[in-house]
């Protein structure tokens, strides 16, 4: 990184100040992921005005979802971390499910995360592929639209127990 120490001091308190999100005390449900805080790691990363970039093995977590690209970058609004964007080599992981694509943006007001680009989302042994997913962190309820040549959703299901 190139910053003084300085700046770094100063970029680490208000990157902690915009990604602190409420943490909700005692046992947490899935649900509420979206209301915990979020933590952050990479090789590099800087603070910039609108928010914050990391490059190589970025990473941001929230509660037991793990965002992990090539790249993020974390956007702010009156000091409120809003939108988070990854590029390269995603993969966004819940405690039950997975999925991967080439880019995702995660608004953090509605709780959605939006996949794209040869996406996979796999739950168990199950697996749908398309080309884009939506995943919301409050629901976990996920809608994936098409892709491929045909333009259409496929996958395999296994019930439970199989």
């Amino acid at each position: 990184m190139n910053m003084s120490k300085s700046k770094l001091t100063i970029a680490g308190a208000v990157l902690m100040t915009a990604l602190a999100l409420p943490a909700v005390s005692g046992a947490q449900n899935r649900a509420d992921a979206s209301r915990q805080p979020v933590q952050y790691g990479a090789d590099s990363g800087e603070y910039t005005p609108d928010g914050f970039s990391l490059r190589g093995r970025a990473e941001v977590t929230q509660g037991g979802n793990r965002l992990r690209a090539d790249a993020i970058r974390g956007f702010t609004a009156n000091g409120e971390l809003n939108r988070i964007e990854a590029n390269g080599g995603v993969y966004f992981v819940t405690p039950d499910q997975s999925m991967k694509g080439d880019r995702a943006v995660y608004t953090l007001n509605d709780g959605n995360v939006v996949v794209t680009g040869d996406v996979i989302l796999t739950q168990g042994k199950s697996v749908l592929t398309g080309n884009r997913l939506v995943y919301n962190v409050r629901t976990e309820m996920a809608r994936i639209e098409g892709g491929g040549a045909n333009g259409r959703v496929q996958g395999v299901f296994y019930p439970q127990g199989n």
